[in-house]
C-alpha cells in the first residue's frame, strides 16, 4: 500500500461511520418515564444527597471510580512533538481506547490549551472531582515533570505521567529478568542511558529504586555525555551526571553491561555493540525504528539479550503492559495516589509472570511451539490473558501495604477472578486471530478478485501480513481496480478463461475428470468446468498451488458450496461437513453450529457436529463448553424434536466423554449461570461458562446468528467450514470488507493447523 493510501485509511478510520474512537454508553435502563425519572429529576436528588452527606459515596453512585482523565496539552505527542491540544486528541482518544480494551478502565480524554505550569496545574486540579484517576500524557519535559510532582502532591486520587513512567515499569521488568539470565547483578553493572527526556529520566530512577549504582550509569542527551562539569544543565540531567572524563557514546559503551535507547535510530554501532561486556543486555526503544537494527545486533553478538519497542521483534518493550493495568488496581482500592511502592510491585509481578509457563492461547497467537523464559522472553506479551489477573492485584497490595488505599480488599481470589470476567467485552480474539495468521502467512486465492471489496480485502491481508493473496478473475478488471485503490504490490492474477493458463487448466481438467469420472462428469464437461473461477480455485489448493481457497462474495452460498464438496471433499473420517460463527459478544466469544448446511441433522449428525465443532474452538485454544439447544429442558418435553437432541447429548457422553457437553437445554438456562444452577445442579455445565451453542437446526442457527449481528452489532466471523479435507472457506452473500479479512486470518490459521497435523502423521 502506497503512503498516500495508507494516509488515506488512517483518515476514513477515525472519520466513518462517525468521528472519533469513543463515544459514551448508558448503563442504566432509560426506556420508560419511570426508567428517566430515576436516572434524573426526582429520583437522582437521592444520591446526590447521599454523597453531600459524605463525600466518599461519590464511588457508591457514580462512574467515578472506573473514570480516568487522560490530559494533555499537546506539546510532546508521539514523534510529532508540540502539534498542540487538538491535533493531539487522536491520540489521546486511542489511549482512552486501550484502557477499555485491557483493563475495562473508562477513559476520557481532555486536551487542555495552555503551556503555562501553573494553568495546567490549577486546570486539572478544578476537574479532578470528576475522576478516578489522571493519566498524564505527550507533555514536554521538563514542564512534565513539574506538572505531575504537583498534581501528585496536592490530589487525593492516583496521577501518573504514562510516558515517564510507563517505559520505565516495562523496561524495568525486563531488565530484571534480563539481568537474571546473564547472572549479572544490578547493583554492579555498568548501564548507558541514550536519551535524557521524562522517559529516560523515569526509567534510571526506577533502575536506581531497583539498586542501580549512580556510579556505574552514563546518561547521554543530543550534546553528548551528561558530565558534571558541563554548564546549565537541568536539575533532571544533574541528577544523573557523572564524573567520568568521558565525552561520546562510543566512549560509554567500552565495556558497559546494559544499553537503555530511549533516543534516535540507529546511533548503535556493530562496534559499540562489540565493545560491550560479555551477555550485553541492549533495549534499543526508540520508534519506530531502534537504536540499531535488531536482525543487525544479533547478528553482531550471540550473547546479546535484545529488546525493542517493536511488535515484530521478541521482547517489545510496550506500555500497555503497564498503564492500563496499573490504574485498575490503584482504582480498585481507591488509592490516593501511584507511589514508588506501586510501581516497583507492577514491575515484579511482570517480570514474575515471564518466568510462569505460557499458555497455549498466547504461543498460538504468537506462532510459537513453547514459549519459555529465556532471551527471547524476558517480558510478558501484550496479548497475555494472565496480565488483568496478576498486574492489578499487586499494584492494590502495594497500595494497601504503603498506606495509600482507602478500600482494601479482603477477598483476593473473588478479585481476581472478576478481573478475569473483564475480558470478555472486547475483541483481542480478533487481534490474537490476525496475530497468529502473521506468523506464517500462507498463499490465499480469492476467487472474485475482481469484485472492490474482495480486492480491498486481498490489500488489506497483504499488507497487515496476513496471507499472501492470489487474486483469480478478470484481468482487466483486476488491474484497472488495483490502480483505483492503490494496491500496488506485485502478486500473482490469474484469469482462468483466457489462453494464458490453457496448460495448467488442462492438468486440472484432467485430475477432475479421473476424481469424477465414474460420477457422470466426462472430461469436455471437466474442461468445461475448470474455466469457472471456484473449480480452477479449488484445484489450485487440491494441487497445492494454494494453501486456501475464500469464495462466495458476489453468489449464493450452496452454488459455491458444491464445486469445494465435488473436489476438495470431506476429511478423512468425516461423514458430513458443517459451519461454525464465531461470535464477538458483550459476554465474551461465542461459538454457534450448523449455521449454513445441514437442515435437519439427526441425533448422530449432531453429535458429529459438536465434536467438529469442539475440535474447531481448540484451534483458538480455548475449552469449549457446549449446550445443545432445544425449546426443551432435560426431558420436558417428549417430542421427535426434543428426543433428538437429548439422543444426541447421550450419543456424546458415551463415545467423547472428555467433552464438556449437555442438553438439551433452552437458550435462557444455557447463557445464565445462576439459573442453570438452580434448577438443575446435576448438568455438567453448571458453574461452567458456556461458549458453545449447538442448535437442533438450521432454521434456528442460521436466524439466530443473523439476528445477533444486526440487532446487537456483533461482529461475526464466519461460516468456518468444518470437515473439509483441505481449507476451503465459503463467505455468506455480500461479506464485508473486514468479515472477509477475519475469514481470511481463520483461513491461514486453518492451513498452519492442516500442515501442522500434515507433519505429525508423516
Amino acid at each position: 500500500m502506497s503512503k498516500e493510501s495508507k494516509r488515506r485509511e488512517a483518515l476514513v478510520y477515525h472519520a466513518k461511520p462517525q468521528p472519533g474512537k469513543i463515544k459514551i454508553v448508558p448503563t442504566k435502563r432509560y426506556a420508560t418515564q419511570r426508567d428517566l425519572a430515576l436516572a434524573y429529576s426526582p429520583g437522582v436528588a437521592e444520591p446526590c444527597l447521599e454523597i453531600a452527606k459524605d463525600r466518599k459515596n461519590v464511588y457508591k453512585y457514580t462512574v467515578k471510580g472506573n473514570l480516568v482523565a487522560v490530559i494533555t496539552n499537546g506539546t510532546a505527542v508521539l514523534g510529532l512533538g508540540d502539534i498542540g491540544p487538538e491535533a493531539s486528541k487522536p491520540v489521546m482518544e486511542g489511549k482512552g481506547l486501550l484502557f477499555k480494551i485491557f483493563a475495562d478502565i473508562d477513559g476520557i480524554d481532555i486536551e487542555l490549551d495552555t503551556k503555562d505550569v501553573d494553568k495546567f496545574v490549577e486546570t486539572v486540579k478544578t476537574i479532578a472531582p470528576t475522576f478516578g484517576g489522571i493519566n498524564l500524557e505527550d507533555i514536554k519535559a521538563p514542564e512534565a515533570f513539574e506538572i505531575e510532582r504537583r498534581l501528585k502532591e496536592e490530589l487525593d486520587i492516583p496521577v501518573m505521567h504514562d510516558d515517564q513512567h510507563g517505559t520505565a515499569i516495562i523496561s524495568s521488568a525486563a531488565l530484571l529478568n534480563a539481568l537474571e539470565i546473564a547472572e549479572k547483578d544490578i547493583e554492579e553493572v555498568k548501564i548507558v542511558i541514550s536519551g535524557a527526556g521524562a522517559a529516560a529520566v523515569s526509567c534510571t530512577r526506577l533502575y536506581k529504586a531497583f539498586g542501580a549504582s549512580s556510579e556505574n550509569i552514563v546518561m547521554l542527551d543530543s550534546k553528548g555525555v551528561i558530565r558534571k562539569d558541563r554548564e546549565n544543565l537541568s536539575g533532571e540531567k544533574l541528577e544523573f551526571a557523572t564524573d567520568r572524563k568521558i565525552d561520546t557514546l562510543e566512549e560509554a559503551m567500552k565495556d558497559c553491561d546494559v544499553f537503555i535507547g530511549l533516543s534516535i535510530a540507529d546511533i548503535v554501532t556493530p562496534e559499540m555493540l562489540k565493545s560491550m561486556a560479555t551477555d550485553p543486555i541492549v533495549f534499543a526503544m526508540a520508534n519506530p525504528n531502534p537504536e540499531i537494527d535488531y536482525d543487525l545486533a544479533i547478528a553482531t553478538r550471540k550473547d546479546i539479550i535484545m529488546a525493542t519497542g517493536r511488535s515484530d521483534h521478541p521482547n517489545q518493550v510496550n506500555n500497555v503492559l503497564g498503564f492500563p493495568f496499573i490504574f485498575r488496581g490503584a482504582l480498585d482500592v481507591r488509592a490516593t495516589k501511584i507511589n514508588e511502592a506501586m510501581k516497583m510491585a507492577a514491575v515484579k509481578a511482570l517480570a514474575e509472570l515471564a518466568k510462569e509457563p505460557v499458555p497455549e492461547q498466547v504461543n498460538i497467537a504468537y506462532g510459537e511451539t513453547r514459549m519459555a523464559f529465556g532471551k527471547e522472553y524476558i517480558i510478558p506479551k501484550p496479548f497475555d490473558p494472565r496480565l488483568i489477573g496478576e498486574v492489578p492485584p499487586a499494584v492494590a497490595k502495594a497500595a494497601i501495604e504503603s498506606g495509600v488505599a482507602t478500600e482494601p480488599i479482603e477477598d483476593w481470589d473473588g478479585y481476581k477472578e472478576a478481573l478475569l470476567q473483564r475480558l470478555g467485552n472486547d475483541n483481542k480474539l480478533v487481534r490474537l486471530l490476525h496475530n497468529r495468521a502473521k506468523t506464517n502467512p500462507k498463499k490465499v486465492v480469492f476467487a472474485e478478485a475482481d469484485q472492490l471489496d474482495v480486492l480491498k480485502t486481498a490489500q488489506i491481508v497483504y499488507d497487515e501480513g496476513i496471507a499472501i493473496p492470489i487474486l483469480l478473475g478478470n484481468k482487466e478488471t483486476i488491474v484497472e481496480l488495483k490502480k483505483e485503490i492503490e494496491f500496488d504490490a506485485e502478486v500473482e492474477i490469474i484469469d482462468p478463461k483466457t489462453d494464458e493458463f490453457n496448460l495448467i487448466k488442462k492438468k486440472y481438467a484432467t485430475k477432475y475428470w479421473q476424481s469424477r469420472k465414474r460420477k457422470g462428469v466426462t472430461l469436455y464437461d471437466a474442461e468445461k468446468k475448470i474455466r469457472e473461477r471456484d473449480y480452477f480455485a479449488a484445484m489450485m489448493v487440491n494441487e497445492g498451488d494454494a494453501d486456501a481457497l475464500i469464495s462466495g462474495y458476489s453468489r449464493s452460498y450452496p452454488t459455491v458450496l458444491k464445486p469445494m464438496l465435488e473436489l476438495v471433499g470431506k476429511a478423512h473420517g468425516v461423514s458430513k461437513v458443517a459451519t461454525m460463527n464465531l461470535m464477538i459478544t458483550e459476554r465474551g466469544p461465542m461459538f454457534l453450529a450448523d449455521t449454513s448446511i445441514n437442515i435437519d441433522p439427526s441425533a448422530k449428525e449432531l453429535a458429529k457436529i459438536a465434536q467438529m465443532t469442539s475440535q474447531a474452538i481448540k484451534m483458538f485454544a480455548m475449552e469449549p463448553v457446549i449446550a445443545m439447544l432445544s425449546y426443551s429442558n432435560f426431558g420436558s418435553s417428549v417430542s421427535e424434536k426434543a428426543t433428538k437432541v437429548k439422543d444426541a447429548v447421550s450419543y456424546l457422553h458415551r463415545h467423547y466423554p472428555d467433552i464438556a457437553v449437555d442438553g438439551e437445554l433452552q437458550s435462557d438456562f444455557a447463557l445464565n449461570r445462576e439459573m442453570l444452577e438452580g434448577k438443575f445442579p446435576f448438568s455438567k455445565l453448571a458453574r461452567k461458562k458456556v461458549n458453545t451453542l449447538i442448535f437442533p437446526n438450521l432454521d434456528a442457527a442460521n436466524i439466530t446468528y443473523k439476528l445477533m449481528k444486526e440487532l446487537n452489532q456483533t461482529e461475526s466471523i464466519g461460516p468456518i467450514m468444518l470437515g473439509m479435507r483441505k481449507p476451503v472457506h465459503v463467505l455468506q452473500l455480500g461479506a464485508s470488507v473486514d468479515e472477509m479479512v477475519n475469514m481470511t486470518a481463520i483461513a491461514v490459521i486453518d492451513a498452519q493447523e492442516k500442515e501442522r497435523r500434515s507433519k505429525n502423521h508423516s
